[in-house]
């Protein structure tokens, strides 16, 4: 059987991780997204199953207990998100790529358990200030939250030097093609 790879993109939230992960989804076929599971309410237009798998904290919380997660951190106050064992199989069974789209503390735990196999990226963004601005703009969090996501995101950049590739996002098609590289470098594509 070949050596299973996986790909890792991390980033503060607002960075641009999930539009590069979309980007690369849409253009490499053999690249899968690998869908967590989350305790939180899906924000509107999101699919379970297809964005995240939403389950309760209780299911959650069983999982965690049936060690069924690669990785699963509290993200945030009593929201859970975490990457399933399962989903991570069903992926390479398909004969494909996983690639995790997933907080900095959970990448940095799937790199432990994943060494020489895969490959890890943080999206960063080019300032604090333009990280608000875009998260200001989509419009989906409260200023409270905004707040707790800067404070997390300075927390989160202090951390970079864990990750093979530190990409700055400052032009969203630039980072993609970055990101693009780097991969198909890794996986020999």
């Amino acid at each position: 059987m070949p050596i299973q790879k996986l790909i890792i993109i991390t980033a503060p939230s607002g960075a641009g991780k999930t539009s590069i992960t979309r980007y690369l989804l849409d253009k490499y076929p053999l690249l899968s997204f690998s869908v967590s599971a989350a305790t939180r309410k899906p924000r509107q237009g999101e699919k379970d199953g297809f964005d995240y798998y939403f389950i309760s904290a209780e299911d959650f919380q069983q999982k965690i207990n049936e060690n069924a997660f690669i990785e699963w951190e509290m993200v945030y106050e009593g929201k859970y998100y975490g990457t399933l064992k399962n989903e991570v199989e069903r992926i390479w069974n398909a004969g494909k790529v996983p690639v995790l789209d997933i907080d900095v503390q959970g990448a940095i735990h799937v790199e432990k358990q994943f060494p020489g196999t895969c490959l890890s990226i943080f999206i960063q963004p080019p300032s604090i200030d333009e990280l608000k601005r875009r998260l200001e703009l989509r419009k989906t969090d409260s200023l409270e939250s905004i707040q707790t996501r800067l404070s997390k995101a300075k927390y989160e950049l202090s951390f970079t030097e864990h990750f093979d590739k530190v990409i700055v996002n400052d032009d969203l098609e630039k980072a993609c093609h970055e990101t693009e590289a780097v991969i198909c470098a890794f996986l020999g594509w």
